[in-house]
C-alpha cells in the first residue's frame, strides 16, 4: 500500500511538472512587457498570487494593488477620486504590466506626462461636465507653468500633483485640502518661498492668519490654472480690476484718473495698483514701512517721477469728488462743473431749439423781422 502511494506520489508529479509552463510568458505573451516594468523584478506570482493551479481559469480575481501599496490605496480611498466609477491605480499609473518608475520619462506620472495624463478626464468636455468643472487641463497647458513643463521641458514646474497631492487629493472645501482657501499660500510657497514670505508679512497674509475666509491668497489674483507670466499685457491689463473686485470704491476713483485713462488705452509704462501698494508684502498707510506712508510717499512717486517732493505728493490719486467730508473743496468744484457743464449745454439746446422754430416760421438765421 505504501508503495502505491509513492509511486502515486511520484506520478502526479510528474504530471504537474509536465503541464506546469517554464514560464508565463510562453503563454501570456501580450504581456511581455512586465520585463521593463517596476514590477519585473517581483514575478508574476507576487501579483497573481491566487493563482495556485495550471491551466487556470481566464477570468480571474482583480489584482488588489494595496497589498503591497497600502499607504496610497487608504490615502486613495478617501480622495475624491474614491467614486463610484471613479479612476483606478491603472488609470494613472498605466497598464499594470507596463508601469514604469516615475523618473522614466516614458512614465505617465513623470511630470512632463502628469498633465497628459490627468487630462484624460479633467481635458474631456464629458467629463468636465460631469464634474461641474472647467477643463482645466487647457488651461493649464496655456499658462506658465504648463509651457515651463512642456515646452521648455523645465521638471520643476509646478504639475498637477504639485498643487493637489497625488493619491489623497481632497476636495478644496475640505480643510486639510492643500487647495483648500487658507492652504493655498503654504502650497505655492512650496516652490515660491520669496513670495509666500513676502504675503505672510502683509496685510493680506495677517488676515488670512488672523481666520478671515475672505481674505485674498494667490489664486483671487493670478487665478488657478491659467496663470499668465507677471508684466505680459494680458496680466497688466485685468489686474487693476482684480483688486477692484475686493477693493470697489478705491478702483472707482483709479478709473477716474490720469494713471487709469492712459491704461486703458493700452500703455504699459503706467502706475497700477501694485505699483504704488507693492505687491505681496502690502501694508496699510498706517505702517511706517508701508510704500504709501506719508513719510514713503516721494520715494515710491519718484520710481515713475523722478524730482517728485513734499508738494508733488499731496497729489491724492483716490480723491472721491462725492466726498464732501473729506474732499471739499473736490466735491464743491466737481458741483459747481457740473452745474455750468449743464447750463451751457442746457442755454444752447434751447437756443437750437428757438432757432429751428424760427426758421420754420420763414424768417432766414440772421435775417431781421420785417414789420408791415
Amino acid at each position: 500500500m505504501k508503495r502505491w502511494a509513492v509511486f502515486t506520489l511520484i506520478l502526479g508529479s510528474a504530471c504537474v511538472a509536465w503541464a506546469a509552463p517554464p514560464d508565463c510568458l510562453s503563454c501570456h505573451e501580450d504581456k511581455a512587457t512586465v520585463k521593463d516594468s517596476i514590477h519585473g523584478e517581483l514575478g508574476c506570482a507576487a501579483c497573481h498570487a491566487a493563482i495556485q493551479a495550471f491551466p487556470h481559469p481566464e477570468k480571474q480575481t482583480p489584482v488588489n494593488c494595496g497589498t503591497c501599496h497600502s499607504d496610497m490605496a487608504a490615502e486613495l480611498t478617501k480622495s475624491v477620486h474614491a467614486v463610484s466609477g471613479g479612476p483606478t491605480c491603472v488609470s494613472c499609473h498605466g497598464d499594470a504590466h507596463s508601469i514604469l518608475p516615475a523618473k522614466n520619462s516614458k512614465s505617465a506620472t513623470n511630470p512632463a506626462n502628469l498633465p497628459r495624463t490627468c487630462g484624460t478626464c479633467h481635458g474631456n468636455a464629458e467629463a468636465a461636465k460631469k464634474l461641474r468643472a472647467p477643463q482645466v487641463y487647457a488651461l493649464y497647458m496655456d499658462s506658465i507653468h504648463g509651457f515651463a513643463l512642456t515646452k521648455e521641458g523645465l521638471l520643476v514646474a509646478a504639475s498637477c500633483s504639485s498643487c493637489h497631492g497625488s493619491h489623497g487629493i481632497l476636495s478644496r472645501k475640505d480643510p486639510k485640502s492643500k487647495t483648500n482657501h487658507a492652504n493655498i499660500p503654504a502650497t505655492c510657497g512650496a516652490c515660491h518661498a520669496g513670495p509666500l514670505e513676502a504675503f505672510s508679512a502683509g496685510i493680506h497674509g495677517k488676515k488670512l492668519q488672523a481666520g478671515a475666509a475672505n481674505a485674498p491668497v494667490c489664486t483671487n489674483c493670478h487665478t488657478a490654472h491659467q496663470i499668465t507670466r507677471v508684466g505680459s499685457t494680458e496680466w497688466l491689463m485685468k489686474t487693476t480690476a482684480t483688486c477692484g473686485g475686493c477693493h470697489k470704491e478705491q478702483f472707482a476713483t483709479y478709473r477716474d484718473t490720469f494713471h487709469a485713462q492712459v491704461s486703458s488705452l493700452g500703455y504699459q509704462q503706467v502706475a497700477r495698483c501694485w505699483d504704488c501698494h507693492a505687491y505681496h508684502d502690502i501694508l496699510p498707510a498706517a505702517d511706517p514701512k508701508s510704500t504709501v506712508a506719508k513719510a514713503n510717499l516721494t520715494q515710491t512717486c519718484s520710481k515713475c517721477h523722478p524730482g517728485a517732493n513734499a508738494s508733488f505728493v499731496k497729489y491724492d490719486p483716490h480723491a472721491n469728488a462725492k466726498d464732501g467730508t473729506h474732499y471739499p473743496a473736490l466735491h464743491y468744484a466737481s458741483i459747481f462743473m457740473n452745474l455750468l457743464l449743464s447750463g451751457v449745454l442746457g442755454f444752447f439746446a434751447l437756443h437750437t431749439i428757438l432757432w429751428f422754430f424760427r426758421t420754420r416760421n420763414g424768417v432766414k438765421p440772421g435775417a431781421p423781422s420785417l414789420q408791415k
